[in-house]
């Protein structure tokens, strides 16, 4: 299945418009949230194609949403990608074991994103 429609997470407001732009550029249908919750009432709502998660977020972080997410037998089968500015190794391991299918470091390389993305489809 292609990735058609992404749900962006991410507490920047200045993040969600950059990423969302730049995704949209390579033909992406993106919504957006701004925390944990809301993101978990989106994808009750409209479930995407793919979670791209940041890190760092009020209540609850990326690393428990994605957790969360890959873990709940509704979303079985929903690749989360972490984007984050967080870069330690120890950062991306713990990420892929909560469940993530891949790691990308912020500021983001476009085509090195629009590539990790479709190769989840």
């Amino acid at each position: 299945m292609a990735i058609r429609k992404i749900l962006l997470v991410d507490d920047s407001k200045t993040e969600l418009h950059h990423l969302s732009a730049l995704l949209g550029k390579h033909g992406f249908s993106v919504n957006t949230a701004d925390s944990g919750s809301e993101a978990l009432r989106q994808l009750d709502a409209d479930r995407p194609d793919l979670v791209l998660m940041d890190i760092v977020m009020p209540g609850q972080n990326g690393f428990m949403l994605t957790r969360s997410i890959t873990r709940d037998p509704r979303y079985a089968g929903l690749p989360v990608i972490i984007c984050s500015s967080k870069n330690q190794e120890s950062d991306r391991i713990w990420g892929l074991r909560q469940g993530a299918v891949d790691f990308v470091v912020k500021p983001v390389d476009a085509d090195d994103l629009v590539a990790k993305i479709r190769r989840c489809g």
